[in-house]
């Protein structure tokens, strides 16, 4: 096959990837009618970090759907541009049909809303605005093509934790990204360690130790509550699990740094991309790592 024929193919399967990413898109519709809102006064900042925030181990990990447990990500479109930034808005309704304009703080936030392209490459951690009418709105800044996923982490006002999840589409040629294995993470002259195995079905022990130009970082500043915050998604399919370390600033006994513990429970085997993001100095720092599960479920 020639050059041009190659690209000709190359470009009717990306149109391909565009067209689902619409298609799944216009499937849960344009903003519903209004009618009415969901009450309730907004709650204080009342999770416990320790422990895992991951379903359990017989249970589906989150984003997996833009509907769950009565509520449904929806948002206005799906598309967005390379290398530009989109002002993108998205409702998440209720049971009962209306806008959830209601939410508890967690990890001092209303939402987390995670974007990070299909190849787990590109990753962003946004927190969106809420408009009175129950609409969110967020910019998000794309540097190359590809197929992305978003998801809503999110708890209505007196609700169960949800997090949904929706496709979004950026147009144009894009290549793949494969991930190898990888426990180091080097992030602008911070080096950043992971020890310990994913065991499925099972809690897992993760410490996470940062140094910078080759010393330990023992002044770790708080964000989100917390000296580290750390999602992991599963190969594949991108199921979300939401872990947060073991303490938390201020409670006398967690130190800031260099290592910050975390507990962490997958569903099953298989390999898991993790993104850990820390705060020194100002600046929040996203360090990755590729971790392959290990064969404590299988004997």
């Amino acid at each position: 096959m020639n050059t041009a024929a190659k690209l000709s193919a190359y470009g009717a399967a990306l149109a391909l990837v565009a067209v689902g990413a619409w298609v799944a898109g216009t499937a849960v519709g344009p903003f519903p009618a209004e009618a009415g809102v969901h009450g309730g006064e907004d709650a204080a900042h009342g999770d416990v970090h320790g422990g895992t925030v991951a379903e359990a181990a017989n249970h589906q990990p989150g984003g997996l759907a833009s509907a769950a447990g009565g509520y449904t990500l929806t948002p206005a479109g799906t598309t967005l541009t390379p290398g530009a930034t989109t002002k993108f808005t998205f409702r998440i309704t209720g049971p009962d049909g209306a806008p959830v304009t209601a939410y508890d703080v967690e990890h001092e936030k209303r939402m987390h809303f995670i974007v990070v392209r299909r190849d787990t490459s590109g990753y962003r951690h946004l927190h969106p605005d809420l408009g009175a009418d129950g609409t969110w709105s967020v910019p998000i800044t794309v540097a190359d093509a590809g197929s992305y996923r978003a998801f809503a982490d999110f708890t209505p006002a007196g609700g169960p934790a949800q997090t949904l999840g929706v496709d979004l589409v950026a147009p144009g040629l894009f290549q793949p990204v494969e991930h190898a294995e990888s426990r180091v993470a080097d992030i602008g002259g911070y080096r950043v360690r992971l020890d310990g195995d994913l065991v499925p079905s099972r809690s897992s022990r993760l410490t996470a130790t940062v140094t910078k130009d080759g010393r330990d970082v023992t002044d770790l500043q708080p964000y989100l509550g917390a000296y580290g915050h750390l999602v992991a998604l599963r190969g594949g399919d991108l199921g979300y699990l939401h872990v947060h370390p073991d303490g938390e600033p201020g409670d006398g006994r967690t130190s800031a740094g260099p290592a910050v513990p975390f507990f962490a429970e997958v569903p099953s085997a298989g390999t898991y991309r993790l993104f850990l993001d820390f705060r020194h100095d100002g600046a929040v720092r996203t360090a990755e790592f590729t971790v392959t599960t290990g064969e404590g479920d299988r004997r």
